[in-house]
């Protein structure tokens, strides 16, 4: 879709009951796949954006600023976010960009209405600090908002330290930033490996970070199915059981039924999970072996053989 062809955006997806989005609102979160891009979209161009803010201070201040830069003098904005997961602190950040608004609380959101002035101050610094960079101590590009974008989480740590070479064909489900990837591509013996995240900012920068011939880099939702894999040696996943900031268990069970599914008789999953999940049923129903490789530092590596 071209960026130009439209005039109302929606970023995430805001409670119906605390919005009223048109039906012709285009969605422009990085989170749904398909969506095009905020940065895309030119500047001055919207009558209306509508945004679910993110939790993240800087995320959330980066995608204020895109939406006020995509906003025509005039232009209408509705931010929203949870009490505790932002929202107290939207409408001070608003008039921070030179954007003073309006503010309601209603079912623990904070709702903040703003009218883009003429003028808008300190936009510059905030596309800056959330937009894609290089960090020194993972030496990876990255970006606001990816999971563990500025350091190793410890799940994917542990895994690492216990990942054997592997070969044939296989994925990394949820691949962030390519961190276990680029690990599983240092064996020669890896012929292929599909790498798919919902994330479209991680999915830009796997594929700056993993330049290898080898690999094959997706935006999709995993859960969804329809994956076109089938037959694979191997898969690596380190799952999300989070959704909107809340813990939801069926999103790694959703990616054990997926790489069931896309593995051959005998290929295997190697997944790293907390170690409170309780992964144990699903792996045990899907897989005809199931080995505990390792728990420390509560986290928990399974080896599964299809």
């Amino acid at each position: 879709m071209s960026t130009t062809s439209f005039h109302h955006a929606v970023y995430g997806l805001p409670p119906a009951e605390l919005t009223d989005s048109p039906d012709g609102a285009v969605q422009v979160s990085p989170l749904i796949p398909g969506s095009p891009r905020i940065e895309d979209v030119e500047s001055a161009s919207l009558e209306r954006v509508d945004v679910l803010a993110p939790a993240g201070t800087i995320e959330r201040r980066y995608v204020l600023a895109q939406a006020l830069r995509a906003l025509r003098p005039g232009g209408r904005l509705t931010a929203l976010a949870p009490k505790d997961r932002g929202g107290s602190r939207l409408a001070k950040e608003l008039a921070g960009f030179g954007a003073p608004a309006s503010e309601s609380a209603r079912r623990h959101h904070r709702i903040c209405l703003v009218e883009r002035p003429e003028t808008v101050a300190n936009l510059d610094a905030a596309l800056e600090e959330g937009g894609p960079r290089h960090i020194d101590n993972l030496a990876l590009c990255t970006q606001a908002g990816i999971f563990s974008y500025d350091r190793l989480d410890p799940g994917s740590a542990l895994l690492l330290s216990l990942l054997p070479p592997l070969s044939g064909s296989g994925a990394d489900f949820g691949c962030g930033l390519g961190i276990l990837a680029r690990s599983v591509l240092h064996s020669p013996k890896v012929t292929a490996l599909t790498l798919i995240d919902i994330d479209r900012r991680a999915v830009e920068m796997a594929t700056r970070n993993v330049g290898d011939p080898r690999a094959t880099i997706r935006w999709a939702d995993i859960r969804a199915g329809n994956l076109g894999l089938s037959r694979l040696d191997f898969v690596v996943m380190n799952p999300p059981f989070h959704d909107g900031g809340s813990e939801d268990q069926a999103l790694g069970q959703g990616f054990i039924a997926r790489a069931a599914e896309a593995l051959r008789p005998g290929g295997t999953l190697w997944l790293t999970a907390n170690m409170h999940l309780p992964y144990e049923k699903p792996l045990n129903a899907a897989f005809k072996t199931v080995e505990v490789k390792a728990a420390s530092g509560g986290y928990k590596v399974f080896e599964a053989r299809k």
